[in-house]
């Protein structure tokens, strides 16, 4: 999945704080409960808009994007 079809920014929504498509849960939750010790699966409990491959496109994202920053550093 592209980082279009999972993550959205629209400024009448939250501020255009990026979401999850189709939803109004930020990606930055997601993002804080991993690192608050939850499980993506309570995550998904919580957040029943956001679809189990969406959540799993943004966590490849960010793995990518830490990758490309460690290697340009």
């Amino acid at each position: 999945m592209s980082e279009q079809a999972v993550i959205h920014s629209n400024p009448k929504i939250l501020g255009g704080t990026p979401v999850f498509v189709g939803t109004r849960v930020p990606v930055q939750t997601l993002l804080d409960y991993l690192e608050g010790g939850d499980s993506l699966d309570t995550f998904l409990d919580h957040f029943p808009t956001v679809g189990r491959e969406q959540a799993v496109a943004v966590l490849d994202l960010a793995k990518t994007m830490l990758i490309a920053h460690a290697r340009a550093a």
